[in-house]
């Protein structure tokens, strides 16, 4: 393959993603369900003729990990919070806990039954179906009112955190006891309190910053952080969430002596092309790794009927569950919020970060992708068949 031929393939593949957006916008159908059937596309077309592909396993969960960075970042630079809020970020928060833990523990039993193997091991599987992906979910929510949109928002961010932090705490204690506890409850004061720190540093840093290429290093420096805290088992998606939520809301803090060292003149222009740059990148990084990981699926193990009725089993206890959770506890949900429950990016990074003594053959990448593009298919059912609700404005500040 040539340098030109990768180069019309490349852009390509980003013009397709930006006419998937702009269907995605009209029609509710999610450009990630778009960009997976693109990369089976095109994986059937290499095989027809018989062109030997490139192994994309190796570049898959670091193309991931930066998506994920990017598009929680991105999310998280949206929000504006105020003591009104409380009541939404609270909801979400228990919605992410409470769902994640009934869905573990349904998906933990049907992987029992599925396989037999050891209860921990089987949970241990479990953990990636049962996190909801706020890269499909973010983009999705921008079809909902603003609360709803919200409501996603905080509720997939929370969702990818703690799904996080019950991953690594369950691949870290195969036995658990109450120093395993006491080691959780560290690691999240660590995790809290580097957050707290970077916030401060990092806005400091943006205001001293005279040259003109700043907000690449910014974003750099946010994913060498969030890379050596996972590498000690921190949930660094913490720190994320947290610099977007703080840069976004730094002008509401009314102390003198922070506004005199941390609020500068150009603040507000800043954080635009600070959002801008932010989810231009996150729709390349989307883009190349949702395709990648389409191309990378064997779609014939499709044809195992075993796989379709475990997935389904899965798809539907993930759904009822949602279902439940909503209608008992959030009045205000609009109907559509019970279909944004995809999985994606973060199930995929955290299926490959299984140790290898921990995987099951029978749940194996096959199994994922029919959760991953079926729930992706519910969800763009369920947002199609909803009523198209009107985005309500934010009051001004």
């Amino acid at each position: 393959m040539t340098t030109y031929t990768t180069l019309i393939i490349l852009s390509g593949l980003v013009i397709f993603s930006y006419l998937f957006d702009l269907v995605a916008s009209k029609t509710k159908l999610p450009s990630v369900l778009l960009l997976l059937l693109l990369g089976i596309g095109l994986r059937l077309l290499v095989d027809k003729l018989n062109v030997h592909p490139y192994d994309f396993m190796g570049i898959l969960p670091a193309l991931g990990t930066v998506g994920l960075i990017l598009i929680v970042f991105e999310g998280s630079l949206e929000l504006k919070y105020d003591r009104h809020k409380n009541k939404i970020i609270k909801g979400a928060f228990l919605s992410a806990l409470f769902i994640l833990i009934a869905t573990v523990s349904v998906i933990t039993f049907i992987i029992y039954q599925i396989t037999g193997r050891d209860l921990y091991i089987c949970f241990t599987n479990a953990i990636p179906f049962s996190v909801i992906s706020s890269a499909i979910a973010i983009p999705s929510a921008a079809a909902l009112s603003g609360k709803g949109k919200e409501f996603i928002i905080y509720e997939s961010s929370f969702s990818d955190i703690l799904g996080i932090i019950l991953f690594n705490f369950a691949i870290s204690n195969p036995n658990i006891s109450i120093s395993s506890f006491t080691g959780l409850g560290i690691s999240t004061l660590l995790i809290l309190v580097c957050s707290a720190i970077s916030c401060i540093l990092l806005l400091y840093l943006m205001g001293r910053l005279s040259h003109h290429i700043k907000f690449f290093l910014i974003i750099s420096i946010l994913i060498l952080v969030y890379a050596i805290g996972q590498s000690y088992h921190l949930s660094s998606l913490v720190l994320i969430l947290s610099f977007g939520l703080f840069l976004n809301n730094a002008d509401a803090i009314e102390h003198a002596w922070f506004r005199g060292i941390f609020i500068y003149k150009n603040l507000s222009n800043d954080l635009t092309q600070l959002y801008q740059l932010s989810a231009e990148s996150a729709f390349i990084i989307r883009t190349f790794f949702f395709v990648i990981f389409g191309f990378t699926m064997n779609i014939y193990d499709l044809n195992n009927i075993d796989i379709l009725a475990n997935g389904l089993f899965i798809l539907a206890s993930i759904f009822i569950i949602r279902f439940l959770y909503l209608k008992i506890f959030r009045k205000e949900n609009s109907g559509a919020e019970t279909f944004i429950a995809p999985r994606g990016l973060i199930s995929i990074l955290l299926y490959f970060n299984l140790p290898a003594s921990l995987k099951i053959p029978q749940v194996g990448p096959a199994f994922l992708f029919m959760v991953v593009l079926g729930s992706s298919l519910i969800m763009s059912i369920g947002l199609l068949s909803s009523k198209k609700t009107p985005k309500i404005a934010e009051p001004e500040k």
